[in-house]
């Protein structure tokens, strides 16, 4: 039995250590992985973080999954997949360099969503935005639509591999998740709301109009403006003064009727 922390994503622990036993051969290429029980069993967490982990192996390519069969090691699996610890997303230098791979990887995703996403694919970012426009509304946590709106951004490229890589990074892309910006109140909250529902509703609206320009722009202005934010924190992540891009035009609400 492997006894895992309660600091960190359990199904991270789960990733490193059987990444580690496939690299050290214990699970040879092309061997099938212990099933899900066993693994259940082993770890003692639940079905869905074990599931949780078999996905971002997947994603990292070191296994496939056969439906009905089981999960298999790659035959072709790289000697070291990518892969982003969870335990240094604490640390605001850490976080920073995510973002930038954020800003490489969704303001070109961006451009391509406004290019040729279909009627089903802006209807799924509409309602991804409308949702964020919902949650501030509310003052609920906005985690998750957030996630689910650059999730569909990604989708709407039809570009499996962005959304592949979108998938296995999940809430890692989001570093102010595992920061204290949560610690933000008052009129200073209420102004990051504002600027966050701003910035979405100026990507919404360029890949709506076909712009891939202005939706590259407007993404590049959202994502370069969280890393200020970011920068701007303190190196335990408390909050410090909120620094903003040039404004741009308020985004129109979407008509979700």
């Amino acid at each position: 039995m492997v006894e895992l922390t309660r600091r960190g994503s359990l199904s991270d622990q789960i990733v490193t250590v059987v990444s580690g036993r496939i690299h050290e051969g214990v699970y040879k290429r092309g061997e099938q992985l212990p099933t899900e029980q066993v693994l259940i069993e082993e770890f003692k967490v639940s079905r869905t973080v074990v599931r949780e982990a078999i996905a971002n192996l997947k994603a990292s390519g070191l296994v496939s999954v056969r439906q009905g069969v089981g999960v298999f090691v790659q035959r072709d699996a790289p000697i070291r997949p990518f892969f982003i610890s969870e335990a240094n997303m604490d640390l605001v230098k850490e976080a920073t360099r995510v973002l930038e791979l954020r800003i490489a990887l969704e303001v070109e995703a961006a451009a391509l969503a406004a290019s040729r996403r279909d009627a089903k694919a802006l209807a799924q970012i509409e309602a991804a935005y409308a949702e964020i426009v919902r949650v501030i509304e509310t003052g609920e946590d906005s985690v998750q639509a957030d996630l689910d709106f650059h999730r569909s951004v990604a989708e709407a490229t039809g570009n499996p591999y962005f959304l592949g890589l979108f998938n296995y990074l999940g809430e890692l892309l989001f570093p102010r998740t595992r920061l204290k910006n949560a610690m933000l109140s008052g009129k200073v909250r209420q102004d990051y709301l504002n600027l966050f529902n701003r910035e979405h509703g100026n990507i919404f609206e360029a890949i709506k109009r076909g712009d891939s320009d202005s939706a590259r722009a407007a993404m590049r202005l959202h994502l370069v403006s969280s890393k200020m934010r970011l920068e701007a924190a303190g190196p335990d992540g408390r909050p410090g003064p909120l620094p903003t891009p040039p404004a741009e035009p308020a985004a129109p609400r979407p008509d979700i009727t």
